[in-house]
């Protein structure tokens, strides 16, 4: 088999990595679909700015160790290369999760609708709240193993937050190419997040103390809440 037989836009496209291609003025040239999500949090500028802080000094190929957070996207490292004064490509590399060893999965779990536990939450949130709510979330998920007592105090709390919030978008999706290891198997991640243009902060140490002992982590910014799930499904 020749290298001109293998499909390299496959190869990139099905690559879990965040691969970007940039012109030398910082445009976009080509990115695969994990990139495309990743700059659904940060800014493609941010990006080519690492790009160029970041590159070889000659033409080539420069790999950094490092740690980047975007929202719930970790990665631990960079490559970045050129070999032409033409483009200049920056690829990450996903940081896995690693779950707590001291709890086993059925712990307190039972096979749940993640998506009606969190529309009953959204109904109770409603009694007290005139906040309109759009929520995003994929309904063909199947049943996920949970802490349903914890994970509705959670996210009963964490929605408190936005009380006072004319509008509040929520969503529900599966991570590509992000994972969780718990007790030596991976488990893809559902991401929860819940936004609006600002958020009560002074119950953040509370929700933190809510997800210890868990196997559910918590993002809190400054406009927005997100708690990565195991997808840990039967």
């Amino acid at each position: 088999m020749s290298l001109e037989s293998i499909d390299l836009n496959f190869l990139i496209e099905a690559d879990i990595n965040p691969l970007i291609i940039f012109s030398p003025n910082g445009h976009i040239i080509h990115l695969n679909s994990t990139a495309e999500i990743l700059l659904g949090y940060t800014s493609s500028k941010e990006l080519f700015e690492i790009a160029m802080q970041y590159a070889p000094q000659t033409y080539g190929h420069k790999t950094t160790t490092m740690d980047l957070k975007y929202n719930l996207f970790l990665f631990y490292g960079i490559t970045i290369g050129y070999e032409n004064d033409e483009y200049i490509y920056l690829r990450l590399y996903h940081k896995p999760r690693l779950g707590s060893t001291k709890e086993t999965i059925n712990c307190n779990t039972t096979e749940t609708d993640i998506n009606t536990l969190i529309e009953a939450n959204i109904a109770l949130f409603q009694i007290e709240s005139d906040a309109n709510i759009a929520l995003l979330t994929d309904q063909g998920l199947p049943q996920i193993k949970i802490d349903q007592n914890r994970f509705s105090k959670l996210l009963s709390k964490s929605l408190k937050n936005f009380k006072d919030c004319e509008n509040i978008d929520i969503s529900l999706k599966l991570i590509i190419g992000e994972y969780i290891i718990i007790k030596e198997k991976k488990y893809q991640i559902l991401a929860l997040e819940i936004k609006s243009k600002q958020r009560d902060t002074t119950h953040d140490t509370e929700l933190t103390s809510l997800t210890e002992d868990s196997f559910i982590t918590i993002s809190l910014n400054e406009n927005d809440i997100s708690l990565e799930i195991p997808f840990i499904a039967q």
